[in-house]
């Protein structure tokens, strides 16, 4: 379960990368109208650790 929601996560963030490397547009800023707000950051953090937590499970 915890590798499936890791795994959304992580897809979600490569949209999001990928959207804003070719459009210069960030989804996760114009879902919640700005960069700096408290759930924009929640999100980019668990993207992060679930990009950790992948590290992790393919490692060991």
């Amino acid at each position: 379960m915890l590798k499936a929601i890791a795994s959304i996560f992580i897809l979600f963030g490569a949209i999001n990368w990928g959207l804003y490397g070719l459009f210069n547009f960030d989804i996760v800023c114009y879902i919640f109208k700005s960069k700096d707000s408290i759930f924009a950051r929640v999100i980019y953090a668990l993207i992060g650790l679930s990009g950790l937590y992948t590290i992790l499970y393919i490692i060991f």
